[in-house]
Order: C-alpha cells, then structure tokens, then sequence
C-alpha cells in the first residue's frame, strides 16, 4: 500500500541500508548533510539500520539535530533481524518522496549530486539517474591494484551510468516495481528495469570503495557473478537493458599493455572466483 503524501512531502527520500555500518555511517550522512542547491524541506533521509551489533543506529541518531538544522528530516529504523533486501523495503514502506534514491551506507557523495539529480528526475517521463562513479584509494597494495585496472574497465567510461553504491528513480521510474525482491543483485535488478536511453549519469560523482585484500575481492567478485547468474535465471526478459560494452580482444589487450601488474591482478582474482563455486552467503560490501 503506498504512504500517504502531505502536501509539503520531500522532493527526494534517500535511503542508506545499513549492517554493522559504524566505520562509514557518520561520513556518509555528513555528505548527504553537505549538499548544496537543496532547499529546506526538500529532503528526506531514512538509514534502515537492519541487525547492527555495533553503534551504526546510535551515531546515525547523533545527527538528528543537524538535518534539523537544514529543515530535511532523518528517520533512523532499527530493524532487529538482518538483510538489506527487507531493510530497503521497510523504508520504501514510509518514504514520503515520490522520488527516491538509494545510497550504500559507505559511499561518499559530492556536495552538488543531490541537487543535479533532483533536477533530472523532474523530468516526467521514467528516469533512472546516478553519478560519476570514482574508486576510492584502497589501503592494501592488492585492492590498488585491482582498482587502477577496474577504472578502465569499458563500463566505467562517462556516461555508462553503472549505478552501483547510488541511483535514484522519479515517480514514474519508482512505479516500475512494487517491492525488492529477495535476490543477491537487487541494484543490478533496477538497473535493468530501465533501459540504456533512460539512464542519466550526472556530472557530479560520488566515491566507491572497494574491499580490501585478494580473498575478500574473490569473495565479492564470485558473490556479483552468482547474483547476475541469479538475474538471468530469473529474469532473462531484462538482460536486453544491461548496456554495458563488454571487454573484447582488444580492450584485453588494451588493458594488459596499460598496466600489466594490475592486469594481473584482476585475472588472478577472476581464475580464483571460477575455481570455487559460488555460495549463497549474505551481501557483502564493496562488490565490484
């Protein structure tokens, strides 16, 4: 059943699903708080804090006041049992916004992104909209590796709107589905949902962490493929939305010229992940 809507309801719900998210909460909302060119009364923002053990719920609330401050609202659920599926759902439940936007809990948004997709989705047709998606420096010599040859990837080009860690719909991109469903690639799901020419990348970006160390990108990376293999099987009718150019002979060889350590790198993770199995395992962080 859909919220009920005030009159003076919020442009724009933002929801960060959040799992033991402590270490990335705080600079998460302090970006959100950042935002410029968004008037007062224009946002809201619901972290759907789901199974936490640690203090994400806590340090989510000490921000209250702030968004206070700025005339945007911030609703923090603490939803005791665990899973960002039923965590996206329950704060879809009470959204507001006709308009909404969904933001990984370790992701760090430019102060102009809000604003520049906000504009987008007035349009009145479906939208689908998301930033420039830039990698963030990893710690370990490894994920550095992986992530100098990542950014190169064809998908990864300006314009290609990946979407992965924010996008956002407007109402009539959000009337594409009713609820998530209980699947590992849910952001790759809605991605599908819209097709190339109704996917917008904004100027303005956000920064993307990758996991740290070889076993945890072979972990996430066997995760991602089970989860697109999970969409094919049971949704193959979408596959036609995908859009990304894929990496030919040539962009192999591209690739492996421009930076041969990182090159390999990235095939060594990719041969570990087709020597094990895929397991079902929970969401992982960093998915890439």
């Amino acid at each position: 059943m859909e919220t009920l809507r005030s009159q003076d309801a919020p442009s724009l719900t933002v929801i960060v699903p959040a799992n033991d998210e402590a270490a990335h909460i705080v600079p998460c909302l302090e970006a959100v708080l950042a935002q410029e060119g968004v008037a007062p009364g224009a946002l809201e923002v619901i972290v759907a804090a789901n199974g936490c053990t640690d203090d994400t719920v806590a340090l989510a609330r000490g921000l209250e006041a702030r968004f206070a401050e700025r005339d945007w609202r911030l609703e923090v659920l603490d939803i005791p049992e665990g899973g960002k599926v039923g965590a996206l759902n329950r704060a879809c439940g009470i959204s507001q916004a006709r308009a909404q936007a969904f933001l990984d809990a370790d992701i760090v948004i430019d102060p102009d992104l809000l604003a520049q997709v906000m504009e987008i989705l007035a349009r009145p047709e479906a939208i689908y909209a998301t930033g420039r998606m830039r990698v963030a420096r990893a710690k370990s010599w490894i994920s550095r590796r992986y992530g100098a040859l990542w950014v190169r990837l064809p998908f990864m080009r300006p314009g290609t709107a990946p979407g992965a860690g924010f996008f956002a719909v407007n109402e009539a991109g959000r009337a594409r589905w009713e609820t998530f469903p209980d699947i590992i690639a849910d952001d790759t799901y809605i991605r599908w949902l819209f097709t190339p020419e109704e996917r917008v990348e904004v100027a303005a970006g956000y920064s993307w962490p990758l996991v740290e160390g070889f076993s945890a990108l072979v972990r996430v990376r066997r995760r991602q493929d089970a989860g697109g293999a999970e969409l094919l099987r049971r949704y193959p009718e979408l596959a036609a939305n995908e859009g990304k150019p894929s990496v030919g002979p040539r962009d192999q060889l591209r690739l492996a010229l421009g930076g041969p350590v990182s090159y390999a790198v990235y095939v060594a993770v990719k041969l570990a992940v087709r020597l094990r199995k895929a397991g079902a395992g929970t969401w992982e962080r960093g998915a890439r």
